[in-house]
């Protein structure tokens, strides 16, 4: 579906998109493109998870947190490079990754969770190697931009920007060095549960038909029509900020919500069967991942390009980022959570949805 999709864009494109104004046409065109390109999400998902499965902890989930971190940057480059995208669509993506991630994800999974075995354990020593590295990176990336001098408008110079991209790859080459090397065992839980040890015995059983390189083949199959569909996407979205007067940080939270959905789904299947341990991989990793590697992919693109590429958030948005990274460092301070914790986190997540349409 997703092939036949992006085969009549790409013919028939130009003339699909060129008038939007008719409020029927708009909707079925904007649903359309969402929905194919979240079932395509969902399908590179699918096949990430199966390898995460074969691949064990923490190294299959990792696969998993890259497969979505690189369709976020997919759709951010190829909305920008259309000419319509904003320059602070990447911005707004990325922050709202982590005021989904931090704050709605990890409330609902910490609540649901709680609601169902009253306190759940997962390894205090691997979230804290998490936000040990997602804190500096956040406000050096998404805060210092605003009292740089050497640019203006809350971006980077070229050698700022170098100099980002370096340290974010290197800091994330470190962190995936302990998790996957000498300090893996951070990243497991020490007692599994039964129910966790049941449930992925049962994502094995369904996919052990098939081999590695299988889905690794047919995961980079689906992604190809992302770049595609994601340049059409463009179209609509920017009608409805532009035509419609709707918040331009709208269009980051829509790429969070396509590209966090499936991962999202998994956190929230791994609380319902007490394995928190992996629904703090899957969110944290999805979090630190977006600061680490999507920062330096979009800057990257904006100095090749010569695109703007405004990184710094404004005075509400640093309070929520702010307030989100020191109430994540209390969460996780304990090895065992509650309800409270995760009403709490739920509670600043709604603050940042109510806040992007009343300023």
């Amino acid at each position: 579906m997703n092939l036949a999709t992006t085969l009549v864009f790409l013919v028939f494109g130009q003339s699909l998109l060129a008038d939007l104004s008719h409020p029927v046409w708009f909707t079925l065109i904007l649903t359309w493109l969402l929905l194919i390109i979240l079932l395509s999400v969902f399908a590179v998902v699918r096949h990430a998870e199966t390898l995460a499965g074969k691949l064990g902890e923490p190294l299959g989930t990792l696969v998993l947190t890259l497969s979505v971190t690189g369709i976020e940057v997919m759709i951010i480059v190829a909305t920008m490079s259309t000419g319509q995208g904003s320059p602070t669509l990447a911005r707004d993506a990325m922050f709202a990754v982590i005021m989904i991630v931090l704050n709605g994800m990890v409330g609902l999974t910490l609540l649901i969770g709680a609601l169902r075995y009253h306190e759940q354990d997962y390894n205090l020593q691997g979230a804290n190697a998490f936000l040990a590295v997602i804190l500096p990176l956040a406000v050096i990336g998404l805060v210092v931009p605003n009292y740089t001098h050497s640019s203006p408008d809350q971006t980077f110079s070229p050698v700022q920007a170098a100099f980002l991209t370096l340290v974010s790859v290197a800091l994330y080459g470190v962190f995936l060095s302990i998790q996957i090397g000498r300090h893996r065992a951070y990243f497991r839980t020490s007692r599994p549960t039964t129910e966790a040890r049941n449930a992925k015995r049962r994502r094995l059983i369904v996919h052990e038909v098939y081999s590695v390189p299988y889905h690794v083949v047919v995961l980079l199959a689906y992604m190809g029509p992302l770049v595609i569909l994601s340049q059409q996407l463009a179209v609509p979205i920017d009608f409805t900020i532009r035509v419609l007067g709707a918040p331009v940080a709208l269009a980051g939270l829509l790429v969070a919500m396509l590209v966090l959905a499936p991962e999202s789904l998994a956190a929230v299947r791994a609380a319902l069967v007490n394995d928190l341990q992996r629904s703090v991989n899957i969110l944290l990793g999805s979090a630190l991942a977006t600061i680490g590697l999507t920062i330096p992919a979009v800057l990257t693109f904006g100095l090749l390009a010569r695109k703007p590429i405004i990184l710094g958030l404004d005075g509400v948005d640093i309070t929520l980022l702010a307030l989100t990274l020191v109430l994540s460092n209390m969460t996780f301070s304990s090895s065992r959570t509650n309800v409270l914790l995760g009403a709490v986190h739920l509670l600043v997540f709604f603050a940042y949805l109510l806040l992007i349409f009343q300023r």
